[in-house]
């Protein structure tokens, strides 16, 4: 690991942030510029009560770090301090948001919990039991909102309605299938490897460390193997009470990243604009949102959220208003991240690097 540890540090350099910004207020602007219309801003009511749901706004994203740096407390044993925890959890959002959502900040979260007192296969057992819960999360979930709602304006895109075609013609929800089926088969890998046969998860792991390029690591990867096995074994012994604590952390994490959304709308609309239906669809919006995210080749799916965001609330919002309130959930739910890793990344860098030289 400390022979890779150059390219890590590399990769969380402090100055890519300013692409994911140029790139996402550039979008933003420019749809400002193409879809502004002036009498559109009558629509949103800036009140005490909006004040209010603001508050509660950065309070759900509060809520959904908290519970993270829970979680991740919980799987480490309580090996890792509650500061340690924070500092984990903060440097991975902040590696999520500067790298393509596609590749997002999970390898990278190994080098962490590994520098802040995980050995390598612990922290690689913790990661993946994090990767599973939250598909897991999501494979719960889905299938319970869309029968919830039983209709399909959860993938609706844009102004028009898909609502009246069959299943297998609207292709929002085919690319949603599939998406739900690849996390499914995904979490019934990671499953498999990680309680029923973490032997074979170390032998895929040494057959990947013979490529030329990373054989030099073989004999660390072959130690990080035998600790992810007893990493295992310990969490396949953990009592039922952690694993549902550790299931509800995450719940109330993705929820209340989900619930931003919600509360936003309430602040400039208010509390009677949606009914506790269309509340849902939103809601179920945003988990067909985070599947198309996936497959943004941008930082922190800068650009592509906000365009995404706009279309899919583009019939539940006041027309001409969807580009601000894409602007607000980015700088409530994603900017936040860009700052504190700025001012994070080069103290940690300098604890954990520089003062041992």
């Amino acid at each position: 690991m400390s022979d890779n540890s150059g390219k890590i540090l590399k990769s969380i350099n402090p100055v890519k942030v300013v692409f994911p910004v140029i790139i996402g207020l550039g979008v933003t602007g420019f749809m400002l510029y193409r879809e502004f219309d002036p009498s559109s801003l009558s629509a949103l009511h800036f009140t005490l009560q909006s004040f209010f749901w603001l508050i509660i706004s950065f309070l759900m994203m509060a809520i959904r770090d908290l519970s993270y740096v829970y979680r991740i407390r919980l799987l480490s044993n309580n090996k890792l301090s509650w500061k340690n925890s924070i500092n984990v959890i903060l440097l991975w959002e902040f590696t999520s948001a500067i790298t393509p959502s596609a590749i997002g900040g999970t390898s990278v979260a190994i080098f962490f919990l590994n520098k802040e007192g995980l050995r390598i296969g612990r922290s690689t057992a913790v990661v993946m039991v994090t990767s599973f819960l939250d598909e897991l999360y999501f494979i719960i979930t889905f299938p319970i909102i869309l029968f919830a709602i039983g209709r399909t304006d959860i993938f609706t895109f844009g102004e028009l309605t898909q609502q009246s075609l069959p299943w297998f013609r609207n292709q929002f929800f085919v690319f949603a299938l599939i998406g739900y089926l690849l996390k499914l088969a995904y979490t019934i890998v990671i499953s498999y490897g990680l309680f029923f046969n973490p032997r074979g998860l170390k032998w895929l792991l040494l057959w990947l460390f013979k490529l030329p390029i990373i054989r030099k690591w073989r004999p660390q990867a072959n130690e990080s193997g035998t600790d992810l096995i007893q990493t295992s074994h310990e969490f396949k012994s953990w009592p039922i009470k952690n694993w549902l604590k550790a299931f509800g952390a995450t719940a109330l994490s993705w929820t209340a990243r989900y619930w931003v959304v919600n509360t936003l709308i309430l602040s400039f609309f208010g509390i009677y604009f949606l009914n506790w239906e269309n509340h849902i669809i939103i809601f179920g919006k945003q988990l067909v949102m985070w599947i198309m995210m996936l497959v943004s080749p941008t930082p922190g799916g800068s650009g592509f959220a906000e365009y995404v965001f706009k279309e899919f609330l583009a019939g539940l919002i006041p027309l001409g208003t969807g580009v601000t309130m894409a602007f607000l959930w980015r700088f409530i739910s994603y900017y936040p991240y860009l700052i504190i890793g700025a001012f994070l990344v080069p103290k940690w860098i300098r604890k954990h690097f520089l003062s041992r030289s």
